[in-house]
C-alpha cells in the first residue's frame, strides 16, 4: 500500500536507516537519529509492505512523479547526473529510489509484493517511463563495482541518442586481478524488467557505492 500518514512514513525512514546506515555504513545527511531523511521524501509517494495487513514495515521504495518533481525543483538523480537527453524524451516519468528490503525478508516474496505495488501504481498515473539510480557497493577497493558497471554497460546499453553523463566521476579501478561481477539482487531485477544503462556511474562517497 501507499503510506498515508506521517507514522507510516516514518516507519518506512526507520527501514532505511536500519539498511542504508546500520547495515550498510552510509553516511547520512539526516539529523534525526534512528530515521533516513531527506528534502525529497515530503514530494513522493511511499510505497509499503507490511508483513499482515497491520504488521512491520519489511519493504518500501519511494515514489516521484514528474509533477512532484517538478515541486521538488527536480530529481534526486538530477543530482548525480545531467539528465537532459532523457528528460526531452516525451511522455510521463516517474523516479523510483530508496528501495530497501528488511534483512530477515530478502529470501520470501516482499520484494515481488513490491513490485506489484510498483507496477499498478505505474498504471494508474498513466506513467511511461521508469527511472532512477541503481546502486552499486563499491566495496574495499572498487574492483568488484568496476566489475559490474562494465558486464551491465557491455550488455544492457541504451540507445547512443540518450547518453547521461555523471557529474561525480568514480575513482579510477585499482590494478590487481579482475573479480567476478555478481549483480545485486535490485539491480538484477531492473534488467530483467528489461532496463538500460544510460552512462558511466556517478561516484556517492556517503553511501560507499556507485549509482
Amino acid at each position: 500500500s501507499l503510506a498515508h500518514d506521517a507514522e507510516t512514513v516514518r516507519a518506512c525512514q526507520r527501514l532505511r536507516y536500519k539498511v542504508f546506515a546500520e547495515e550498510l555504513g552510509a553516511d547520512l545527511a539526516s539529523k534525526k537519529t534512528g530515521l533516513d531523511v531527506d528534502g525529497y521524501d515530503e514530494y513522493c509517494q511511499h510505497l509499503v509492505v507490511r508483513d499482515g495487513r497491520y504488521g512491520p514495515v519489511v519493504g518500501t521504495t519511494r515514489l516521484l512523479l514528474d509533477s512532484d518533481a517538478q515541486r521538488a525543483g527536480g530529481y534526486y538523480s538530477q543530482g548525480e547526473f545531467d539528465l537532459t537527453s532523457v528528460l526531452a524524451i516525451p511522455g510521463r516519468f516517474m523516479e523510483v529510489g530508496r528501495t530497501c528490503i528488511h534483512p530477515e525478508y530478502r529470501s520470501g516474496a516482499a520484494l515481488g509484493v513490491l513490485w506489484q505495488g510498483l507496477v499498478r501504481f505505474m498504471v494508474l498515473n498513466e506513467v511511461d517511463y521508469l527511472m532512477g539510480c541503481a546502486s552499486i557497493p563499491f566495496g574495499e577497493d572498487g574492483r568488484y563495482s568496476h566489475a559490474v558497471v562494465q558486464y551491465v554497460r557491455q550488455h544492457f546499453p541504451a540507445p547512443p541518442y540518450l547518453s547521461v553523463h555523471p557529474l561525480v566521476p568514480v575513482p579510477a579501478r585499482p590494478a590487481g586481478a579482475q573479480v567476478d561481477a555478481v549483480i545485486p539482487p535490485l539491480l538484477k531485477t531492473y534488467l530483467r524488467f528489461g532496463a538500460y544503462v544510460f552512462s558511466e556511474p556517478c561516484w556517492d562517497p556517503a553511501f560507499n557505492v556507485v549509482d
